[in-house]
């Protein structure tokens, strides 16, 4: 672990579920390490790993289901081109985060990444992966800077799903209503 790692954790909303991940910057890149434990009717638990370059540009994903030996590798240049477990993604072109639905994490990606101003917003597309799955599907969303350094309105542009995201100075999910709250 880097020394100046931060360790921040969050537990489900509703649930005995709980996300421990170590974040730190090494080299020039974020390393984002994580474990999270699901609860639900198949409970779960994964580690992720996310490495980032200094734009937090998403390099790579590596996705390990714990238990069960399925794990998952996505690789991207940072420039939007992306492969799973070496094979290309063209699916994906132009993406240039992930979106995992066991984490608010992911969220932070994309908030950093564009560093908004009050009011203004940006539509973006994810790898987005799901849970226990671990299917990979191009994903587009918005996000809205309410409060420049406090909130974001996260929205999916492929539904109807909303949320207003409170963060902390680092862009790091403190609330996400209905879904996980820092622990």
């Amino acid at each position: 672990m880097p020394q100046d790692a931060k360790i921040v954790r969050w537990r489900e909303w509703d649930g005995p579920g709980f996300e421990h991940l170590v974040l730190g910057e090494q080299a020039g890149r974020f390393l984002a390490d994580s474990v999270v434990i699901c609860s639900g009717e198949t409970p779960f638990a994964v580690r992720y790993r996310i490495t980032c370059d200094a734009g937090w540009h998403a390099k790579s994903v590596t996705v390990d289901m714990i238990g069960d030996g399925r794990t998952l590798v996505l690789a991207s240049d940072g420039d939007g081109h992306w492969t799973r477990d070496g094979v290309p993604m063209p699916e994906l072109a132009g993406v240039l985060e992930p979106d995992l639905t066991v984490t608010p994490f992911t969220n932070t990606l994309p908030i950093r990444r564009l560093a908004l101003s009050a009011g203004q917003s940006a539509e973006i597309a994810t790898a987005f992966i799901d849970f226990p799955a671990l299917t990979v599907v191009r994903n587009p969303q918005r996000y809205t800077c309410l409060e420049e350094g406090r909130r974001y309105l996260y929205e999916s542009r492929a539904s109807d799903f909303r949320r207003e995201l409170e963060i902390d100075a680092e862009g790091l999910v403190v609330d996400y209503p209905d879904f996980w709250r820092r622990g």
